[in-house]
């Protein structure tokens, strides 16, 4: 085990949850629950009618930028600087379906579906809750994306 790489505890993380807190906790879960069709995997309720859901978002991925590649991603999915520090990417079928019915549940719509150069269609929403949101739609297999110059895995760079 060296400092700069220690050796993570056996089994590693499980499960990526990001916590959310809403105001409007009703709209919020319409938004993300009924409009973006994240299934209901828990609900819980306590006192003071302390609620939370917990919804399905399928496979979670943590995506770590430095500061050029953010400004990069605003740049081509926006066009001008506009992410906080922290956004959240939802992956779809229909990126241009997905972004209409969003629009059409109260999301503001930053920008609309477009073509990045890691083949995908990218479109950027103001959400409930107070996030920002990007759905994407991949164009092409990841296999055949990792295969195009600056894509792979710090392990296969040299």
């Amino acid at each position: 085990m060296t400092s700069e790489h220690p050796t993570p505890p056996a089994g590693g993380a499980r499960q990526l949850r990001l916590v959310v807190e809403a105001a409007d906790y009703e709209e919020a879960v319409r938004f993300y629950r009924d409009v973006l069709g994240l299934p209901e995997q828990a609900a819980f309720q306590g006192d003071d009618d302390a609620r939370v859901v917990i919804l399905d978002a399928g496979r979670a991925t943590l995506e770590i930028a430095n500061p050029a590649q953010k400004r990069m991603i605003d740049d081509v999915e926006v066009g001008r600087q506009v992410a906080p520090a922290v956004r959240v990417a939802f992956e779809v079928d229909d990126a241009v379906a997905t972004t209409g019915a969003l629009a059409g549940a109260g999301a503001e719509v930053i920008a609309e579906p477009t073509e990045t150069p890691w083949r995908s269609l990218n479109a950027r929403l103001q959400a409930p809750a107070g996030l920002q949101i990007t759905v994407f739609q991949e164009l092409e297999p990841l296999e055949t994306r990792s295969e195009r110059p600056g894509f792979g895995t710090d392990a296969t760079r040299d």
